[in-house]
């Protein structure tokens, strides 16, 4: 099974919208052998579901919600995962003063071959509903990137 976590500031929109993302994604393509979750760098949220903008956001495009309570990620998800996708370079820092040996994380603009170098997703969480709705679109934009890392783990 391989392993893949995704990861923002609280876990409660960009990184579950990543997960859920990747999940349907993932099975709609027939990819098998992947276990998608979500963590935050932050304890501010712990416990928290998905934001309701990001939910409405990913139920308008036929992606799941339920189920998601927000947690921080340790330092044993990060050696224990075969990828860490982080929205931002800050979640990276963050991540690597966990671990600072790690050779599994990626930023997810990394995999949208449009996106600047080192870009990152914006947290949508201070604006409207078209900030989700971006996040969405960077998301959806990274995910054949991602989909096919995946696939390379795989094997």
């Amino acid at each position: 099974m391989i392993d893949v976590i995704f990861v923002c500031w609280g876990n409660i929109c960009r990184s579950p919208m990543a997960e859920r993302v990747a999940r349907g994604q993932a099975e709609r393509e027939g990819l098998e052998g992947v276990r998608f979750t979500s963590a935050g760098t932050s304890s501010e949220e712990l416990g928290e579901p998905i934001d309701s903008r990001a939910q409405r956001v990913l139920a308008q495009a036929g992606y799941s919600t339920g189920g998601h309570r927000a947690h921080q990620i340790t330092a044993a998800e990060i050696r224990d995962a075969d990828l860490v996708i982080a929205m931002e370079d800050l979640h990276l820092s963050r991540m690597r003063r966990l671990v600072p040996d790690a050779d599994n994380l990626a930023l997810l603009t990394d995999f949208d071959p449009d996106a600047a170098p080192g870009s990152g997703v914006p947290d949508p969480w201070y604006g409207s509903a078209d900030g989700f709705r971006g996040t969405l679109a960077a998301v959806e934009a990274a995910m054949p990137g991602v989909l096919e890392r995946v696939r390379e783990l795989v094997g």
